[in-house]
């Protein structure tokens, strides 16, 4: 009987405990403030800065804010970019900027053909290196089955010669 009522005092005392909690009261909410408007970017154009060829027009882009040239640009090593997308270097040789080309601050002309080579030779070099080794046993695995397939189409010749001599 005494172990009974102690469990009920004691059960009595947690659920009072548990009722007894404090609750704390939440800050009011604030109004929302509207964002502030931001520059988009020109869609197509790159978040790296420099000069780029969207839409037959020439988009300068410079700290992630891409605006359309409207007068002609000169870099600091002495290049000029035209909003035609023409390049004329300090000595005077020019090079026309065709669509998805870009040049970077400096004047580099960059075409969109070296860009996507650039960038499977990157996939490359991260391929191997996450899987070194791979590309290599890809490779002879695929020698392996062309010299195969080289002695069957052989075997295959062999036999149709011969069938041909034997009707003979």
């Amino acid at each position: 009987m005494r172990i009974s009522f102690r469990f009920v005092i004691f059960g009595a005392l947690l659920l009072g405990a548990a009722g007894a909690q404090a609750q704390t009261k939440l800050p009011p909410r604030r109004a929302a403030v509207p964002a502030r408007a931001r520059l988009a970017a020109t869609p197509g154009a790159g978040v790296k800065d420099g000069l780029a060829m969207v839409n037959g027009r020439v988009v300068l882009t410079e700290q992630g804010l891409a605006n359309p040239l409207t007068a002609d640009k000169k870099l600091l090593s002495g290049y000029t970019v035209s909003p035609t997308g023409l390049v004329t270097s300090p000595t005077g040789t020019t090079v026309q900027m065709a669509e998805g080309d870009m040049a970077s601050l400096t004047g580099r002309v960059t075409t969109r053909r070296t860009m996507a080579e650039q960038d499977s030779i990157l996939k490359i070099q991260q391929y191997d290196i996450k899987y070194p080794g791979k590309r290599e046993k890809m490779a002879k695995e695929l020698e392996r089955k062309q010299k195969e397939k080289a002695k069957r189409d052989e075997a295959l010749e062999k036999a149709k010669a011969k069938r041909e001599k034997d009707k003979k």
